[in-house]
């Protein structure tokens, strides 16, 4: 074997070419995560709103439709944990944080009925989007994949009803807030329950 052989055969510092190519890829696969994601950080932004506000809210609201449009689609990678600190953690769990944070941003900006409705309807498809169960990555062969999407379903459509009840300055609202916070909590029991069940 020649020298000029063992230069060919030895690999060679990666292009820049082609990392940018990995980037790019990296950055428009799971088109449909991304853009649920990205939409749902954005109406809770409050749209309408944003186009009036100052020029510092646009550029915060066009950098958290950006992080979300990388932190959206479902992280593949296995569930090892390497470090504790707090980046770490937030990006290896960046699917949950994206919709509590969102969550969070609508609740500050106090958006119109409409608008809420939105969030809830884009809430609820971007967590069954990216949810490993409901798209059948983890599910169990012959086990009902509807049963935790109508759960969920369910819970969204029941908090917002109650959350838009006009009830807050009466004796019913503490009633009416147990009450929603115990089917809520039926829901994801059952639909833990169907998970963990066995598959036969």
């Amino acid at each position: 074997m020649t020298t000029a052989d063992v230069r060919a055969a030895r690999p060679g510092p990666r292009p820049a070419d082609s990392r940018a190519a990995l980037l790019v890829a990296r950055l428009t696969s799971r088109v449909t995560d991304r853009l649920l994601g990205t939409a749902l950080a954005v109406a809770a932004c409050d749209p309408p709103a944003v186009l009036h506000a100052s020029w510092l809210v646009k550029v915060l609201v066009l950098g958290a439709a950006g992080a979300a449009w990388w932190a959206a689609p479902m992280v593949d990678a296995r569930p090892v944990l390497t470090s504790m600190r707090w980046r770490a953690v937030a990006a290896r769990r960046r699917t949950t944080v994206l919709p509590a944070a969102a969550i969070a941003v609508a609740a500050a900006t106090d958006p119109p009925l409409w608008l809420v409705v939105c969030v809830a309807a884009l809430l609820l498809a971007y967590l069954l989007v990216t949810d490993a169960w409901t798209v059948g990555v983890t599910a169990p062969p012959g086990r009902p994949q509807a049963t935790p999407a109508l759960a969920a379903a369910a819970a969204t459509a029941l908090a917002l009803l109650a959350a838009q009840a006009p009830v807050v300055s009466t004796s019913w609202a503490r009633p009416l807030a147990s009450l929603v916070i115990a089917a809520t909590t039926v829901c994801l029991v059952l639909a833990l329950r169907t998970r963990r069940g066995p598959s036969g």
